[in-house]
């Protein structure tokens, strides 16, 4: 297990967002990376970010970018104070890295914990950000995810079609969420491991599991719909009406 310093428990802790927004989200079948999609008068990214500045407990946020986006600056939101880009990588992890390692090279920063929210999360409640940014508060807490219960029964496929194999019991199955919160040192180094050692990360909560740490789950509301197929364009939308009445 990585011996990485938790910042002190007794004083609130820096906190600071990084969104990963270097994909192009080829399912969504578009002309531009899903994150700059229209829905409800703005851009997904614009919605995401602004859930995250209304938040007084985050003090900056770091938006990883495609090395070819024309896009984001051309958002007024990319000229916010407390936003900050830096290049992402070709992998979601990598751009993850790419933020982490800009943060630990400003010494204000060392000790924060990070916020990591996908860029096409639009509908995050300030209710779940405030119930993860706890976790910060808890004493020998590495971090953790906000997750939704298993509702609908899971089944396992073949692998070579598309007939049932199996049923999955449901029980203690969670959906994985963002944002994730942990250490900034701790999160960089086990990411930073893992990715070294070729193993499969597919968020950041499995770059501590690798690492032997067991981050909390954090109910969160199934509504923290992430876009990924044109139809979640007509229900982030819905959901977003309804955040704003």
């Amino acid at each position: 297990m990585i011996n990485s310093n938790n910042p002190p428990q007794n004083s609130a802790p820096q906190i600071v967002a990084l969104i990963p927004a270097a994909g192009v989200g080829s399912r969504m079948n578009s002309d531009c990376p899903k994150q700059y999609l229209q829905v409800a008068g703005k851009t997904i990214i614009e919605h995401t970010i602004g859930s995250l500045l209304a938040n007084s407990h985050i003090e900056h946020i770091v938006v990883a970018l495609g090395a070819e986006d024309d896009y984001f600056s051309q958002l007024a939101i990319a000229n916010h104070p407390q936003v900050t880009t830096v290049t992402g990588g070709k992998e979601r992890a990598d751009s993850v890295l790419a933020g982490l390692d800009y943060l630990a090279l400003h010494p204000k920063w060392l000790n924060c914990w990070v916020l990591v929210h996908d860029a096409a999360r639009p509908c995050l409640h300030q209710q779940d950000l405030n119930k993860i940014i706890q976790l910060a508060t808890e004493q020998d807490c590495c971090g953790g995810i906000l997750a939704a219960p298993v509702r609908d029964t899971m089944k396992r496929s073949s692998k070579v079609n598309q007939l049932i194999d199996h049923t999955v019991e449901r029980e203690a199955l969670w959906h994985a969420l963002t944002p994730q919160f942990f250490p900034l040192l701790l999160l960089r180094d086990c990411l930073s491991k893992a990715l070294k050692e070729n193993a499969v990360i597919t968020d950041e909560a499995s770059a501590l599991e690798y690492c032997g740490y067991q981050p909390a789950l954090v109910a969160g509301r199934a509504d923290n719909l992430k876009v990924t197929r044109p139809e979640d364009l007509t229900l982030a939308e819905f959901y977003l009406s309804r955040m704003n009445n």
